[in-house]
Parts: structure tokens; C-alpha cells; sequence
């Protein structure tokens, strides 16, 4: 399992804004700026961030955008879903790209991994990786 720019560039978004949280709202040529990002291809970030109800947007001439909850509240397995969706080794199981869902041998390793990545991503906080 491979994390796309998306997941990669998103989680480093969203560690700007938890470390600007006590600020207010943050520009994002700022956050574009201090981590090599481009712009435009983070506007289209933070807006799925937005849908899912992580981010705010501030409008304005001093807007911008800051956390909808406190950085111990927003964990990596949340902003990883909004962005790359449910994280998977395999789509398996789904009966459309599986005709061996029943017999499948494999299976068992497949949810282990899912379950394993899941628990590890899930118990990781924008609080936790701001201390760090």
C-alpha cells in the first residue's frame, strides 16, 4: 500500500494549521510556501479537508483556513480517509472485483494489514505529531 501526494501533502497541510492553531487562520501560500507545495494543487486538498469537516474557511482579507477541531481531536486515519479514501492493501471482498470472496485464501492477510494500518493511523492525533 502506496499513500499518494494527496495523503502525503494533506497530513503536512493539516500539521501547518494545528501548529498555527493558537493563531487563528493560516494563508495557504503560506503553507505552500513553507512546505514546496502548489498552491492550487493544495486549494483542491484542503477542499475535500473542508467536505469532510476538518478544515474551516475564513473569508476575507485576513481569511484563510484553520482547524474545525482541536489537533487531539483530528487524527491521520481521518484526513488519510478524506483524501485517499478507506485504506486497503487490496480492494478485496467487495464481491465486484473479487469472484473468489468466498474461497479466498488470503483473505485473512489482507484484513489483518487493513486492521493493523487502521489502528496505527487511528491512534495518531495532529496533537501528537505537533509535540514531536
Amino acid at each position: 500500500m502506496k499513500l499518494s501526494t494527496k495523503g502525503r501533502y494533506g497530513v503536512m497541510a493539516m500539521v501547518n494549521l494545528a501548529l498555527y492553531d493558537h493563531e487563528g487562520q493560516v494563508a495557504l501560500k503560506q503553507i505552500a510556501e513553507h512546505e514546496g507545495i502548489s498552491e492550487s494543487y493544495l486549494e483542491q486538498l484542503i477542499a475535500k479537508l473542508r467536505k469532510a469537516g476538518l478544515v474551516q474557511s475564513i473569508r476575507g482579507a485576513q481569511g484563510g483556513y484553520k482547524l474545525a477541531k482541536s489537533p487531539n481531536e483530528i487524527s491521520v486515519g481521518e484526513i488519510l480517509n478524506a483524501l485517499e479514501g478507506i485504506l486497503a492493501p487490496v480492494q478485496c471482498g467487495d464481491n465486484v472485483n473479487c469472484c473468489h470472496n468466498s474461497s479466498c485464501k488470503v483473505k485473512p492477510v489482507w484484513e489483518k494489514i487493513h486492521t493493523a494500518v487502521n489502528d496505527v493511523v487511528f491512534s495518531i492525533y495532529l496533537s501528537d505529531l505537533i509535540k514531536e
